[in-house]
């Protein structure tokens, strides 16, 4: 009986180990674009002599969900800390990619808003490259670094590394080459105090290419807004709406504000208030005369004195006493409250 309890422990205190061995299960890492990479801790167990510790946690924390990317494993974070050519392959060895990304590439989808999906051909790709995977990882592209922008790309990030118009179709323009099915739709710019502004895609597009506007004139999802001011100075629409591509910004304001019909300006003074009849001066006067050389389109933005206006700012520009009364006497011809 003793005999056999004595047989009995040592197989009990050989069996951790061995079972441990036996349970550990292959883990698998899902790789965005490709078959997921595969772990075994068979093959590890059994070169470190089932030895946890060689891994755990000096180089993967149990505790810590941390994935680590391509680049991270080249300076020996993760799988690199050993795969760096010396105890194993390296994992900055090109020809060591098919070793853990086994199977072949797939396409990938990118959701954009308010734009059709993006589609990149994984094996289109390769192809083009003769099979070379760090033509693009890691110095272009490294899992996890975010989404890039248009205006990125045109400057030499991501795709536009290579769609530069050199390499291959640039990424400045062409955007029904990616968006597949693109069609732009009419964007609507409303405003207070003023009827909205509608931009026609399809009409400037009959004159112009995408390139044209996008985006040295304008990023494809912006929240930037221009004023009056800034299009006047070149800006915005004003990089063709300059009076000779095309008709100015400054005037002819109906042509975009469709319906538009400017009101009486009310400008309230410590006592009293002074109205501007924009009917009286348009009969005499064109909307470029004004603005924005002596106005801003929006009021209030910068207020003169009556010794400014003497000067010939403001009101006194045309209030001189040759082509309109003057702003000095007769005060109640204008504070008339």
């Amino acid at each position: 009986m003793q005999f056999r309890l004595a047989i009995f422990l040592l197989i009990l205190c050989t069996m951790p180990l061995t079972v441990w061995a036996v349970e550990t299960k292959d883990i698998k890492f899902p790789i965005k674009g490709a078959e997921p990479v595969v772990f075994s801790h068979e093959i590890h167990l059994r070169k470190y002599n089932n030895n946890c510790k060689v891994c755990h946690n000096a180089i993967f924390n149990l505790k810590e969900r941390h994935h680590f990317t391509m680049a991270e494993m080249e300076k020996t974070k993760s799988c690199g800390a050993c795969h760096t050519g010396v105890k194993a392959f390296s994992v900055a060895d090109e020809k060591a990619c098919v070793n853990c990304h086994k199977g072949a590439t797939k396409s990938i989808t990118f959701k954009i808003k308010n734009t059709p999906d993006v589609t990149f051909d994984h094996v289109f790709h390769v192809k083009k490259t003769g099979g070379q995977c760090k033509a693009c990882h890691n110095a272009n592209f490294v899992r996890g670094n975010g989404h890039w922008s248009m205006a990125q790309m045109e400057k030499g990030k991501s795709c536009g590394i290579c769609h530069n118009g050199k390499r291959a179709f640039t990424a400045n323009g062409n955007c029904n080459q990616c968006h597949k099915g693109m069609k732009p739709h009419d964007i609507n710019f409303k405003f207070a105090g003023i009827s909205p502004v509608t931009f026609s895609h399809d009409y400037h597009l009959k004159k112009y290419k995408c390139q044209d506007c996008h985006t040295k004139l304008f990023p494809y999802n912006t929240a930037t807004k221009f004023t009056m001011n800034d299009m006047a100075q070149g800006k915005s629409c004003g990089g063709c709406h300059n009076g000779k591509a095309a008709f100015t910004t400054t005037g002819a304001c109906y042509k975009c504000h469709q319906g538009f019909k400017p009101g009486v300006v009310t400008f309230q003074l410590k006592k009293g208030y002074v109205k501007f009849s924009h009917d009286k001066h348009v009969n005499n006067y064109g909307c470029a005369d004004c603005h924005t050389k002596l106005f801003p389109y929006s009021h209030g933005q910068k207020q003169y004195t009556m010794h400014q206006m003497e000067q010939g700012r403001s009101c006194g520009a045309c209030h001189n006493g040759q082509d309109a009364f003057p702003t000095s006497g007769d005060c109640d011809r204008c504070h008339n409250n």
